[in-house]
């Protein structure tokens, strides 16, 4: 037995909306234990909802729809649930009631169209929204086949799920397993090389190890099944433990952590502080480190030194320097992270100068040249080059240049 989402709206198929439910509906039905192989999405459309209707029972026991539950005529998810399976739609008095009861709350008066949403096939249970006034539908048109609905409204979705949906897939025996999964993360290698390093460990069945790449960072995907998170946990970890030896320093975290977040632990565990002096990220670091909280604990504040008068003024960086490599090298990069140290007083400093493009390149140094300074509670400072190319927009070559110089000053931290 498995699942299959189907969400259902023309704003998602044009772009117009990100289908965030998908991905919350994926999550819970791994907490449930219940596999999923296929997610649908379609418009309000009840000839294409009806074909979609048609192939998802073919190949899931549980249809989970979300969207087109509202008043309006585009809202087409229980008229071709019920067309399809040539089931009359029946109107419940009760949902015409909680409906009313809602408006009043609000000061307004329900309007005819509303009553669309108490039209429901017979047979079908109520699934009551408890914030909304769309219900879904809780249908067992045919043995085998469950069918949920909610509406496309997230917050209103997530109350319906955990209120009920979870009880009731409990009950039919749902949720003795669950799928448990831990995100490994990396930087500093490509998908291909690390993938190489850990073949092996690609054949394993339970838990089970995958691998995906984003913006300058890999991650690797190790999954269990089992009757209990602690039993799914304990399945991960000798597996996870020996990715993490494989790939040495690499591997900067799991789940939720960041670079940011990585390297604001090591220096609160070390008591040290940083500051940074930021040209071409325009502020981009500073910004990822104090999206943390109670980052002020270690991160003392920077510098945004566009100019170069502003960096000669406030950074110390020497003007000889700067006519003779130019405000894009590592040797002004080097007196930015040592200027902004000694300005601020902090154990480390960090400088960022490049080309973040479109325009300015040239052909010694071209769209997408970084240059990253790092200044060393002793006051050494050394400088890291990197070469994102032109063909790379100027908002992600501004992102890889901050995540490259929290990567270099955590490999310092555990060096």
């Amino acid at each position: 037995m498995n699942a299959e989402i189907i969400c259902v709206g023309t704003e998602i198929l044009l772009g117009d909306i990100l289908n965030t439910n998908c991905q919350y509906l994926a999550q819970q039905l791994a907490s449930l234990g219940i596999p999923h192989y296929y997610q649908t999405v379609v418009g309000d459309n009840l000839n294409r909802l009806q074909k979609a209707i048609a192939i998802a029972i073919r190949r899931a026991s549980i249809l989970i729809f979300t969207g087109g539950l509202g008043p309006t005529p585009d809202d087409l998810t229980t008229e071709g649930i019920a067309a399809f399976f040539a089931t009359p739609l029946v109107e419940r008095s009760e949902i015409i009631q909680d409906i009313e009861e809602k408006f009043a709350q609000r000061g307004r008066i329900m309007t005819a169209s509303n009553r669309k949403q108490a039209l429901i096939p017979a047979g079908a249970k109520i699934l009551p929204n408890p914030i909304g006034t769309a219900p879904g539908i809780i249908w067992q048109p045919q043995n085998g086949l469950t069918i949920l609905t909610f509406p496309g409204v997230p917050e209103e979705m997530h109350k319906m799920w955990q209120a009920t949906a979870v009880p009731f897939l409990k009950s039919q025996g749902w949720g003795k397993e669950i799928i448990y999964s831990r995100m490994l993360r990396f930087r500093g290698i490509g998908e291909s090389a690390l993938a190489e390093k850990v073949a092996s460990l690609f054949k394993l069945t339970n838990p089970t190890v995958a691998p995906y790449a984003s913006d300058g960072e890999v991650r690797l995907r190790v999954s269990a099944k089992a009757k209990s998170e602690p039993d799914a946990i304990a399945l991960i970890a000798p597996v996870a433990q020996q990715i993490q030896e494989i790939a040495g320093l690499d591997y900067f975290g799991a789940d939720e952590d960041t670079l940011a977040s990585v390297v604001g632990n090591l220096l609160r565990k070390r008591g040290e502080t940083l500051s940074v002096a930021e040209s071409c990220t325009g502020g981009g670091l500073g910004s990822m480190l104090t999206d943390l909280p109670n980052s002020s604990d270690y991160f003392l504040g920077g510098v945004i030194a566009y100019s170069n008068e502003v960096k000669v003024a406030l950074l110390d960086v020497k003007l000889a320097d700067l006519e003779q490599f130019g405000a894009v090298s590592g040797q002004v990069a080097q007196q930015m992270a040592l200027g902004v140290k000694q300005r601020l007083g902090s154990s480390w400093g960090i400088g960022i100068t490049g080309i973040a493009g479109p325009g300015g390149g040239t052909n010694t140094k071209p769209v997408g040249l970084v240059y990253v300074g790092i200044a060393t509670p002793e006051g050494e400072v050394m400088s890291y080059t990197y070469r994102f190319g032109a063909e790379r927009s100027r908002n992600l070559i501004r992102y890889l240049s901050s995540c490259n110089a929290l990567d270099q000053l955590r490999r310092k931290l555990l060096s």
